[in-house]
């Protein structure tokens, strides 16, 4: 009789970790994340992740002269727009943060003004295949001369001759964010396994 009321104490307090647990997940898969531009980037790094996400599927229209985003007009600012943008793009996807090393994570929103940094796929606008905005390859404003003919980018994964600066798989877990989230995921994988065994048990 009291081995059967400490297993459905178990039981119960196996069920209650599992709903913590669970909670905790949805807490930090819900998380709002923007991708930024490292403040230890170079520039001539910066430019070049910066071509390649505008040629790759940023939407870098809001860094354009006329856009809500242009001001200032800065190579960390316009950088980290289009960074952000791609990332959201598709998905927040490992990796897709990355651009060489130049970019991270960030859990503060950096809108400022009008300008407005998209929180989300949904609010990314386009369906994370969409080539880059008419900037041809490169941000206007910002050391191109006129008439200087846009980069082609490397495709993700392979060495280009800018330095190979796409996303690629990187770091992925340059977060604290992922970390939570795999230690979560182990968390809900062990309550599982043990409310099985328990069950199994008293069965």
């Amino acid at each position: 009789m009291a081995s059967v009321q400490f297993k459905a104490a178990a039981i119960r307090m196996i069920l209650l970790s599992l709903t913590v647990a669970q909670l905790s997940f949805f807490r930090v898969a819900e998380a709002a994340a923007w991708c930024v531009t490292r403040s230890d980037a170079s520039n001539t790094a910066l430019q070049t992740a910066l071509d390649y996400a505008c040629a790759a599927g940023a939407d870098c229209a809001p860094i354009l002269p006329s856009g809500l985003c242009y001001l200032p007009n800065t190579l960390q600012a316009h950088a980290s727009y289009a960074f952000n943008s791609y990332f959201q793009r598709k998905g927040n996807a490992p990796g897709s943060c990355d651009f060489g090393g130049t970019a991270t994570i960030a859990q503060t929103d950096p809108s400022y003004g009008s300008c407005v940094f998209p929180s989300s796929p949904s609010t990314a606008g386009g369906g994370g295949t969409t080539p880059g905005t008419g900037t041809g390859g490169r941000t206007p404003g910002i050391g191109t001369p006129p008439g200087t003919p846009p980069r082609t980018p490397s495709p993700p994964g392979t060495t280009g001759p800018y330095g190979g600066l796409t996303p690629g798989l990187g770091n992925t877990s340059n977060s604290k964010a992922c970390l939570e989230l795999s230690i979560l995921k182990v968390l809900i994988s062990l309550s599982c396994s043990l409310l099985a065994s328990f069950i199994w048990q008293v069965i």
